[in-house]
């Protein structure tokens, strides 16, 4: 059996990736991301790969890319 990964808080996750714990929160309200996991008493749980991704979304718009575009591309994404 697999050792399960550890997953991070919405405020170490934030923390890690170099964005405000408000950032995150709007990366998950715009559906920019999701959390990896969701506890049964609702805590957000992120895994290293997601905490990538925040990081991704935050050199992208820092280079120009507005989040709705960012948004965008993700989506594209996901058909393949």
């Amino acid at each position: 059996m697999e050792p399960k990964e550890a997953l991070t808080s919405i405020g170490k996750a934030a923390e890690k990736a170099g964005v405000s714990r408000e950032s995150l929160q709007y990366y998950l309200m715009v559906g920019l991301l999701e959390p990896t996991e969701v506890t049964a008493s609702g805590r957000r749980l992120f895994s290293d790969k997601a905490i990538e991704r925040i990081k991704l979304i935050k050199r992208l718009n820092k280079s120009g890319y507005p989040l709705r575009a960012i948004r965008e591309l993700f989506m594209e994404g996901r058909g393949v």
